[in-house]
């Protein structure tokens, strides 16, 4: 059983950084901007990445560090939940 919650806490923190890699990806095409699509990650992302944005603002103005941000701090996060997880079974 704890196997089976360790694989879906993993695909969530995967599907998760795989919409943050979305967004940096299409934020290098200005076109992609407005398609649905990419409004469905902006809106599901911006929250997580703009607490980043808030500790670090982008540099230059046009140089954003928070996904890389975003991207180590949910690495660590799935670290600690899969290492408590271990530890309960």
């Amino acid at each position: 059983m704890a196997i089976y919650l360790a694989k879906i806490i993993h695909w969530i923190f995967l599907f998760y950084t795989v919409l943050i890699f979305v967004r940096i990806v299409g934020s290098w095409v200005p076109r992609i901007a407005y398609h649905p699509a990419m409004r469905f990650v902006r809106i599901y992302t911006e929250p997580y990445l703009g607490f980043f944005r808030r500790l670090i603002p982008p540099i230059g103005g046009t140089l954003d560090l928070s996904p890389m941000l975003g991207f180590f701090a949910l690495s660590i996060l799935e670290r600690v939940i899969m290492s408590f997880l271990s530890a309960f079974v």
